[in-house]
């Protein structure tokens, strides 16, 4: 038998009880984030239905180049420093995280990138991997009351890591995409943005190297970046998670860095307006254990602890422990990058004999233009997995059509994270997939 309907609850006045029991009569109606609704899915989602209904040649082992999730194996000093440490498990962890960890941290960002000494205490933050920081930061900062005549604009690259749109929105925002352009090697003119948007602008996501396309930011463009920032306060969240992987002598221009060579390290308030978010996943391949951090303008980072407190950001003391081991070590990460370019230099070149691709500055994605092959990215990715069993990412999942165009339109990611030999016969099997394309076109 069913039951009868629960009284109002007695303390409450008959018109705030009769609310209640209407707003709960009925679950459908209950309300959610408006902002939800204007979230994209995520890249690998549409993947996955771009693939339904697919079945790929069983003659073929899989290899996935879809993700870039590192796939060399984890040094083992690290994994030692995690186990030893598990007796932390044991105490509440602060969100500030432990004084060895931010040491480590500020004196790693001193080797790298020739620096100042770092405040560990004031200048940097560690994180549970920069994707929740870089999300968190947008709730931190923006500011809907400070726009008239529309929302707050978020300056995000285009194509882009799907997190910062999805920030900006969530922030009750609304992104702003300035397009790559491969005649700039990939690299955004951040000076064509019209004015009227810099002035409503209170964020600006950078990566560098960039995702998917591996272009670093020149100091020019910095330097027109800080005197933007200065002009109209704004924020500006740089994204180096991919810093450590570069294919040159020369290793990637950091924002810290720009800063310091532009005279904005010291003074009253140092890295004015400027917050670094990095990350051991790709560096040290551990993306299991999010580990990370942001550094920068004090100021930024004061009111973004205030703000983790409250969301539950701790990282867990044994990975703070092993954080600190891997941060302290750069043989590894010296290893790391050179298995990178031996894959990089072999890959390469055999699939440029079929596709319009190029050594980026860093990082570990190709992004290819696939018009050769007679087929857009998507139909590209699909007839790819269904021959020969090899998973790309479509450029156009990356993107959005902004100022007219998409500008990841018939360009494909490639993740080269798996061992060389894995790599190699991926390409091997792209190369053969394009060359039969070739040989039955009428």
């Amino acid at each position: 038998m069913g039951q009868a309907p629960a009284a109002p609850v007695p303390l409450l006045s008959a018109a705030t009880a009769a609310a209640y029991n209407s707003r709960t009569a009925n679950v459908s109606t209950t309300a959610v984030n408006p902002h939800l609704a204007l979230l994209h899915p995520y890249p690998f989602e549409k993947l996955r239905q771009l693939f339904a209904g697919v079945t790929p040649n069983s003659a073929y082992s899989p290899i996935s180049l879809g993700i870039g999730e590192p796939k060399h194996p984890t040094p083992a000093f690290i994994q030692r420093a995690l186990t030893h440490s598990l007796q932390g498990l044991a105490s509440y962890p602060s969100t500030l995280g432990t004084e060895p960890l931010r040491a480590a941290i500020a004196h790693w960002l001193q080797r790298r990138y020739g620096v100042p000494p770092l405040d560990p205490a004031t200048q940097v933050l560690p994180v549970n991997g920069s994707r929740e920081a870089l999300f968190g930061i947008a709730h931190c900062v923006i500011d809907a009351t400070r726009v008239e005549g529309g929302k707050p604009l978020v300056i995000s690259p285009n194509p882009f890591y799907q997190i910062y749109e999805g920030a900006a929105y969530l922030a009750g925002a609304e992104p702003y995409f300035v397009n790559s352009e491969p005649a700039r090697n990939f690299a955004c003119d951040y000076a064509s943005v019209p004015a009227a948007v810099w002035e409503r602008t209170q964020l600006l996501y950078l990566c560098s190297p960039g995702n998917p396309t591996g272009a670093t930011v020149s100091l020019e463009d910095w330097k027109l970046l800080f005197a933007l920032a200065d002009r109209h306060q704004f924020i500006i969240a740089a994204d180096e998670c991919y810093s450590e992987i570069y294919h040159t002598s020369e290793a990637p221009l950091g924002a810290l860095e720009a800063a310091h060579k532009l005279g904005r390290a010291g003074g009253d308030h140092p890295y004015r307006n400027l917050v670094v978010f990095s990350s051991l996943s790709k560096r040290s391949n551990v993306p299991g254990m999010r580990s990370g951090f942001v550094a920068g303008d004090a100021e930024v980072l004061k009111k973004f602890l205030l703000y983790r407190t409250y969301s539950g950001g701790a990282m867990a003391p044994p990975i703070q422990a092993a954080s600190v081991a891997a941060w302290g070590d750069e043989e590894h990460v010296l290893e790391n990058r050179n298995k990178y370019r031996e894959k990089f230099h072999l890959v390469t070149p055999l699939l440029r004999s079929v596709l319009d691709v190029e050594l980026p500055d860093a990082g570990f994605y190709l992004w290819a233009d696939v018009r050769r092959s007679g087929l857009s990215d998507t139909e590209f990715a699909r007839r790819l997995y269904a021959d020969y069993n090899v998973t790309v990412l479509p450029g156009s999942y990356l993107a959005r059509t902004a100022h007219g165009v998409n500008p990841g339109q018939d360009r494909v990611r490639m993740a080269l994270v798996a061992e060389i030999d894995e790599g190699l016969e991926a390409a091997q099997r792209i190369v053969q997939f394009c060359t039969t394309l070739r040989a039955v076109k009428p």
